[in-house]
Formats: C-alpha cells, structure tokens, sequence
C-alpha cells in the first residue's frame, strides 16, 4: 500500500475515515435505536410477568376451600394443656378439668455395696407392658456396671434404660434404677432373673415385680436398700364436659374430633376440689382468612403499582420537550389483562356476599383497593359460610381472577412467547451489526486503495509537471525572469 498524503497532501485517514462513518452512521443509529427499546420492552414485560406471577400466587390461596376450613384451637390455661385442631373439627367451647398426667414407669432395684462387685451370673428379663427384652449375665458382664451397660445395649428399642445411683452415706448402696419410655396403666417394669446350677452368685437379688397399687403413690420401704417404685406408669385422666377420659399418653387425640390436646401438668386439688374447668374453644380461622384477604389486596396494589409504572407518560419540561413514555405504554397485553380483571371483580355473584365490597374491599379512583377492616370483621362474623362460596372453587372470584392471569403469566404464556420473540431481535440486532462492520471494513478498504491510487497519480502527475517545466525553461528563445 502506497504512503497515503505524498503526492496530495491530503490527510487521506481522516478522509477515509469520515466517509466510513457517514456511510455506517443511520444503520447504526437506527440499531442502537432499535435494541434499546427491544431490551427495555423485554425488561418490562419481564417486571409485569413478575406482578403478575406474585398476584397469582395469593389468588390460588384463597382460591382453595381449605382456606376457609381451617379452625383455631384455644386453651383457656396454657400452663395446663394446650391444644390444636384440624379443619375436621366442628366449632364449639368445652369445659375440661385436668385430674392427672399420664406417667412412665421408673424403679430402683435392690441396693449392692459395691457396683464394681460381681452380682451373679443368668440371664434377666425385663418388660414395661408388651416391650420386653432378655440378656445374658456371664463373668464378664455381672457388676452391677456391667449389667447396666448390658441393658442399655438391649433395652433401645423397648425404650427401657439403666443407670446407677449412689448413696454416699452407704445405707441404700448403690441401686440399678431402670426408666421406661412406654406411659400409661399396666405399663410397669417388672424383671424376671433365671438362673441354673451353673450360675454363681445371686443374680436373683435384681428380680423385681412392682406392688399392686390403686392410688398409684409409691410406698418407701423400711430397708432403704429394698427395692421400690420411683413412679407407677399411669394413664392420664382428664374430664371433658363432665365425660372422664383416660389415656394411656399426655397427647389425646381421639376425644374431640379432629382436635388434639396436649396435656402439661394436673390442676392443682383446691382446683379440683371446687370443681374448677379450664374452657378449650374450637372456632374458625377467621383472623387467618382476614389477613389472607389483606394480602390479596396489598398484591394488587403491588401489581397495579409496577403497572402503573410500565405504562405511566412523564411530561418533558419546555416548549420542544417530548414526553417520555414508557416501555408498556399502550401495550394490548396490559390492557386486556386490566380489563380481564377488573370485570371480574365488578361481576355480581350470588348469596349474602356478591361483591368484594361487600367484604369491605372497595376500588379507588387511582385504581388500587382499599379494604375497611371493620366492614370485613362485620362480614366474617356475620356470614363466614357464604365465604368459601364467593371466593373459593372453579367458579369462586380467586380462580376466576386467577384464570385471566394464568394465559400470560404461565410458562409458554403469552408474555414469555413475546419476550422470545424480543429475543430473537436481539439476537437479530448482533447479527444485522457484524454485518454492517463487516461492510464498513470493506468500504475502508476500498476507498484507501482509491484514495492511494489517487494519490500515486497526483504525485506521478506532479513529477511530469516539474520535469515538463524543467525542459521548457531550457529550450533555445525562453527568457528566464529575473
């Protein structure tokens, strides 16, 4: 390539270069115009898919009857029982009185001077009802140590353990003291020792079977190294409504219906002997359905708001200025969403409740909802039933709301087949680009090589001119000027 400028003078970069990019100029203004309202379509739709999908999402909550189902459980002393209910459970109040927690079992067998000692060699069986378990006592295992480990090994699965406990005075020595998991009435723990001529020691000393007992209070032996029962298991017995129930565990679930209580500690006697009750009152959630429909409403106005935004005009101060308007402006996906939504939500239904109004939930002028929490308390006091029917089901106003959403906010909708759409002008947009740099290299190309080739013919013309002029000052005749 010649040295551009040697024969014109001209600076033939520049040159080249504004021709470049005048020629490049309106393709290029006219993409960069073009992807930047194709990305800040894109980005919106994807803000109004967003509002849409979170709107959506408190739709189908109360748009299922389990929402108007669901039932509140109270206790009127929660140091005494508490409780919880499932939406199978009918309202009412209940008058309960607490007379005993349900018990496990827990003895100490017959104290040994020395829990490192060997006790005796056979085997033990012991049981806490049905659960029961055997082990085997050798010369390995016979301390008072050893059988404790032993049982602790077997006893995991009938939730029976061991432990050994101390007198430091010496008087009880030290006693195995076996716990059981399992409560309630003919759950005791009871150990059987059996033994043969071949077994040394007296592993019979362990053998435990608890006294018959009514009021279950433990007695204290005389011997204080004679075995004893810590605590008897014992059912729970509580009265609901006057009906006594017994339970063989603290969690009653078959008393009431659909309702489980939970028993923490019994009244006390003065309690019980004035005949005292604790009130356990089965109600529906309607403070769970209020704050549902307040959500409803603050989702609305969420989505509304980032509408209003996706669509709003801002006034450009200035005689020449043009207002700016927004990515969604006019937009028909807006539109017939809105329009779905608020005939909707205009419609009348059927029954006490016809109209969101009549929950106290009513439209502003700017277009959000406004909820008065007294007309709700009034309406869900007065005609909860005919609240499901209004709002929940296939025909309930949610799924119909939910139903005008769900063709542009669901996977493959409506919007994500725009925004593919948009996508694929992007992706268009890069193309069209690489092409047109591809053509403007070309252009540069071409126009340096014509500019050379200019260039070189000014500088030859320019050599002729100085050696034509040189020959005719030297013909014979020609006066040279001074």
């Amino acid at each position: 390539m010649a040295i551009t400028g040697i024969g014109s003078g001209l600076d033939i970069s520049s040159i080249v270069s504004a021709l470049v990019n005048a020629d490049g100029a309106p393709k290029t203004a006219q993409l960069n115009r073009l992807e930047t309202a194709t990305t800040e379509k894109f980005t919106a739709l994807g803000s109004f898919r967003s509002a849409l999908s979170t709107f959506q999402a408190t739709l189908k909550n109360l748009s299922t009857a389990e929402t108007y189902e669901k039932r509140t459980a109270t206790s009127g002393d929660s140091s005494l029982f508490s409780v919880k209910a499932e939406s199978t459970a009918g309202t009412g109040n209940y008058s309960v009185q607490v007379f005993n927690l349900a018990q496990t079992s827990k003895v100490a067998l017959q104290g040994v001077d020395d829990p490192a000692a060997a006790v005796g060699t056979g085997s033990m069986t012991i049981s806490a009802g049905d659960k029961s378990f055997s082990i085997d006592i050798n010369d390995g295992n016979s301390s008072l140590t050893g059988i404790r480990d032993a049982i602790n090994a077997a006893g995991q699965d009938s939730g029976i353990s061991a432990t050994i406990v101390t007198d430091p005075s010496g008087a009880a020595g030290s006693r195995l003291v076996l716990s059981s998991t399992t409560s309630g009435t003919g759950n005791d723990i009871t150990v059987d020792v059996t033994t043969d001529g071949d077994d040394t020691g007296d592993l019979s000393v362990l053998a435990f079977t608890p006294p018959a007992t009514t009021d279950f209070e433990p007695t204290v032996p005389a011997d204080p190294r004679e075995a004893k029962v810590i605590s008897y298991a014992r059912d729970a017995s509580v009265a609901i409504d006057g009906i006594t129930i017994s339970s063989d565990s603290n969690t009653i679930e078959d008393a009431i219906d659909g309702v489980t209580i939970t028993l923490k500690k019994a009244q006390s006697q003065e309690d019980l002997d004035a005949a005292t009750t604790v009130s356990l009152t089965v109600g529906a959630d309607k403070a769970g359905v209020k704050k549902s429909l307040q959500s409803f409403v603050d989702a609305y106005n969420n989505m509304m708001s980032t509408i209003n935004s996706l669509t709003s005009v801002t006034e450009v101060g200035g005689d020449d200025g043009q207002p700016l308007a927004a990515a969604l402006v006019g937009d028909a996906s807006v539109r017939s969403v809105l329009s779905g939504l608020r005939n909707e939500m205009s419609a009348a239904g059927e029954g006490s409740i016809r109209i969101l109004a009549d929950l106290g939930i009513r439209t502003e002028r700017d277009g959000t909802l406004s909820l008065d929490a007294e007309a709700l308390d009034t309406a869900l006091t007065d005609n909860y039933d005919a609240l499901s029917n209004f709002l929940a089901g296939d025909d309930g106003l949610m799924m119909r709301l939910n139903n005008k959403i769900d063709p542009y906010a669901k996977s493959g909708g409506i919007i994500e087949t725009r925004n593919n759409s948009l996508q694929n002008t992007l992706s268009s947009i890069d193309d069209q680009r690489e092409r047109l740099n591809t053509r403007l290299v070309n252009l540069e190309s071409r126009l340096l090589a014509q500019f050379n080739a200019m260039d070189a013919l000014v500088a030859n013309l320019s050599s002729t001119s100085t050696y034509l002029e040189g020959q005719l000052a030297n013909l014979p005749g020609v006066v040279k000027e001074s």
